[in-house]
Order: C-alpha cells, then structure tokens, then sequence
C-alpha cells in the first residue's frame, strides 16, 4: 500500500539522481530500501495545485489564492468561519488523499479536515483504530464513511486533537501535520496486515 506508493512515486519523480522527501518519508525509504543506487534526497516543501476559498453553505468558490495564502495563521478560518479552504495537490497522490478541505465549526469550535482516503473498504476498522489511538484529549471527534460510488473513505475530523495542533499554525503547517498524520496511519496499517 504506502510502500508501493512511494517506490512510484521515486519511479517517476527522480532527477538528475535526486529526489525530493519529506524528512518521515526519507525515514521511511531508508527503512525500507527504496532509494535506487546514486539517488540521493533532497528536502520537499508542501505546494498546492489548486488553492481556493469557498461559502461554507453554497459552496461557491470565493477566491483562487496564490502560494503565498499559505503562509496565513489557519485561525483565519475562525475570523472567516463562513468560509472554507480547499486545497489540491499532487503531494497528495502518494498518502492517497484527493483533496483537502478545512474549516472551522462554529458549533463545536474546532477546526476540521475532510477528505477522500483512497483505501479498499476492508481498512475502516484499521482507520478508526488508528483515529481513536492518535487524536487526544476528551471527545475527540471524528467521522469516517466509505462511499462505494467513489470507492473512497469520507474523512472529517478536528484538528484540535492532532499532537501540536495550534490555531497559530500557517495553512502550509497544517497540510504538513494531515499528510504526516495520514501517512503514519498509513504505515501503520501497512505494518498491521
């Protein structure tokens, strides 16, 4: 699962002997042997393909935003909370996340992630466990639903109970914690089965 993701996305993303990881997922490649003979790491940074502002209620786009919006403090969401972030990016393809979305629920005051989990619908049981092992504190909330019409597993949960969440965070930051997040989960499952 995760390790055939990264040995594809090695295969077609090496250059000029380099190719560009995340610290974990250096660790993980490492582990794993998957670097290919004179290829060397190179540090990754987060990018967005896609970077929108959208009405919480209609979901009409509000505004495209450049790559500098990711550097906005996430609690913008809290000042805007009529408002969410939806974001695309091939960085994505390797955790098997579609797309992200955040936002702040006013109603339980927390900041939200949903997205599309690409996994079989055997995992669900695996992916509760490891949402009810790694988010902490009190009523930490989450929802997971697989939707057989994607093929996907519908995933929202709060950020608030993510290990070092802080509302002072960049976006950038954030996307950093849900991929690092994700991709341990994922590894974890990969080592369970």
């Amino acid at each position: 699962m995760l390790k055939k993701q990264m040995e594809q996305y090695i295969s077609e993303n090496v250059r000029a002997n380099k190719i560009e990881l995340f610290d974990f997922e250096k660790d993980y490649v490492e582990k794993h042997q998957l670097l290919p003979k004179g290829v060397t790491a190179a540090e990754k940074t987060f990018y967005a393909n896609v970077l929108e502002r959208c009405d919480k209620e209609t979901e009409e786009l509000m505004g495209t935003e450049a790559r500098g919006f990711l550097t906005e403090a996430v609690s913008y969401l809290k000042k805007h909370h009529n408002q969410f972030v939806y974001t695309e990016s091939n960085i994505f393809e390797v955790i098997r996340v579609d797309a992200v979305a955040l936002e702040f629920d006013e109603v339980f005051e927390t900041y939200t992630a949903l997205f599309g989990l690409k996994l079989q619908k055997k995992f669900g049981a695996d992916i509760k466990a490891y949402l009810d092992n790694h988010l902490q504190g009190d009523g930490a909330k989450y929802s997971v639903m697989f939707s057989g019409e994607d093929g996907l597993w519908d995933v929202n949960f709060a950020l608030d109970y993510m290990e070092g969440f802080s509302e002072a965070q960049s976006f950038e930051e954030i996307y950093m914690t849900i991929y690092r997040f994700v991709f341990n989960m994922l590894e974890a499952i990969e080592t369970a089965q």
